[in-house]
């Protein structure tokens, strides 16, 4: 039976645990993602998952942080229509032209066909700036900053991962008008901000941000830049991406302001997109070990689960008394199934709750609690009086240890090389390679196609610091003008 079979076949729990270590990453993700009960691939449309309550309450926590940052930040949230008009899709040029061949169009409503398709939104320019036409018209409106929190839908065509790469796919996107393209280049800087406050400082994700070459950006962009997280396979991930967005799409909505001499002008609009459904898939595999999951404190779909071993309603009782104390600082499971104990600890270690409490009546006779840390798979047995400043302990250094062992998948993984020899050995062995370049403009994508057919990896671009270029492209020998990053990804 093949992996995808497998994962074809259901989601019903085994209670077995994670059969394979980590390292055989393809296997052990697609157990994680069925055993541990995150997506549920049996619904009958290719491409598209049901996503089961143990990811969306992660993901509900991962939202809150980055609107109540965006909002801190002066977005206002809003709803947008999910189709949007072939004619407002049809605007810009370089827009339709990237996106068209992802387009999932409905052409019937009910049994009569439409006079216009309509686009399932791949993404929402089209439908925001339409409104901005109506919204902008001073120097008093602007900044305008705005997000939605949305499904988008793209026809993709590769391989589907669940989470990592789908048909349907949960972000945050915002749409902003400035009246300079400095303005709008501090937004970006912004967001960019944003990412490293949440996606590192809360979520525990190692990044690096790059600017894209040109023939990878944003479809309309200006200029693109995206923050690619490193798995432990030595693939990336893009996750949230920010961008100017060139003004032929403000051009093509018409949308403009009057400034304080009273003359007329083009906005410039910036986009960021912070995915929640490839970033849940990032602290899935990044966190993750040969047991399974692991989450920080700030964003785990429960903090707590208490396990009494036997019966016995004393226990229950009790169980529900240190439910009501553990509440003050955390949300709690009581796990009283018919369920063995082995398989308990088993499903909890899999599912990566921080703390699990064994709750036995020696203990409680005795006023112990024996719990058993997830980040550091240790248990101990403390005293029941300290157990709210041991949890307040595990709060502090959980996201600290995942972290800092997140943090170490970036040590030595970052090589220099000269040729396209070198480059082939060192992504093989699961590093990002960096090199010289001819150049990141259109000039240096022939250079590109040849790393992607070649090597198998994808150029994903240069650092925002400024680096110095020498020697000669590891492609066509021609003198480097750039320094650019290179890797696989999914």
């Amino acid at each position: 039976m093949s992996k995808k079979d497998k994962l074809k076949n259901g989601n019903a729990k085994d209670n077995k645990g994670i059969s394979v270590n980590k390292d055989d990453f393809s296997e052990w993700y697609s157990q994680i993602v069925q055993k541990a009960e995150l997506g549920d691939l049996r619904y009958n449309v290719k491409g598209f998952l049901v996503f089961q309550p143990w990811s969306v309450l992660c993901m509900e926590k991962m939202y809150r942080y980055f609107e109540k940052a965006l909002q801190s930040n002066g977005h206002n949230p809003y709803f947008f229509p999910t189709l949007i008009p072939e004619e407002n899709f049809n605007k810009e040029a370089g827009h339709v032209k990237g996106f068209s061949p992802e387009v999932f169009w409905v052409t019937h409503g009910g049994d009569t066909k439409l006079t216009e398709r309509l686009a399932m939104r791949p993404s929402s320019e089209t439908a925001f700036y339409q409104m901005f036409n109506l919204w902008v018209r001073s120097y008093k409106d602007l900044p305008f900053k705005t997000y939605q929190r949305a499904n988008v839908f793209r026809y993709e065509t590769k391989a589907t991962r669940p989470f990592l790469r789908s048909r349907e796919f949960h972000w945050i996107e915002t749409h902003c008008c400035f009246a300079t393209f400095e303005d709008a280049m501090k937004q970006v800087e912004e967001d960019m901000e944003v990412t490293k406050d949440i996606l590192h400082d809360i979520f525990g994700l190692p990044f690096l941000f790059f600017e894209r070459p040109g023939w990878d950006k944003f479809p309309g962009a200006e200029r693109t830049f995206a923050a690619d997280v490193l798995n432990p396979d030595g693939r990336v991930v893009q996750q949230p991406s920010t961008h100017v967005i060139k003004q032929d799409f403000v051009k093509a909505f018409d949308i403009k302001y009057v400034d304080k001499d009273g003359k007329e002008k083009y906005v410039w609009t910036t986009c960021y997109g912070p995915a929640m459904s490839r970033i849940f898939a990032s602290v899935v595999i990044v966190h993750g070990d040969d047991k399974g999951l692991r989450f920080p404190w700030e964003i785990a779909p429960r903090h707590v689960v208490i396990v009494p071993i036997g019966d016995d309603k004393s226990l229950i009782k009790k169980a529900e008394e240190l439910k009501k104390v553990i509440g003050e600082i955390g949300e709690v499971i009581i796990d009283d199934s018919d369920k063995s104990n082995g398989e308990k600890f088993n499903e909890w270690e899999m599912k990566g709750i921080p703390v699990r409490i064994d709750l036995g009546k020696r203990d409680m006779k005795d006023h112990k609690l024996t719990v058993f840390r997830r980040d550091l798979n240790k248990k101990e047995v403390i005293n029941e009086k300290d157990l709210i400043k041991y949890l307040e302990k595990v709060k502090k250094e959980s996201l600290k240890n995942l972290m800092r062992q997140a943090d170490s998948l970036f040590n030595d993984r970052i090589k220099n090389v000269k040729n396209i020899n070198e480059m082939k050995k060192a992504i093989l062995d699961g590093n990002i390679v960096r090199c010289g370049f001819c150049s990141i403009d259109a000039n240096g994508e022939k250079c590109a196609t040849i790393v992607e057919k070649d090597v198998g990896a994808k150029v994903r671009g240069s650092n925002l610091v400024k680096e110095k270029a020498s020697g000669k492209c590891v492609i066509c020998n021609k003198k480097s003008k750039n320094v650019v990053y290179i890797a696989r990804d999914y």
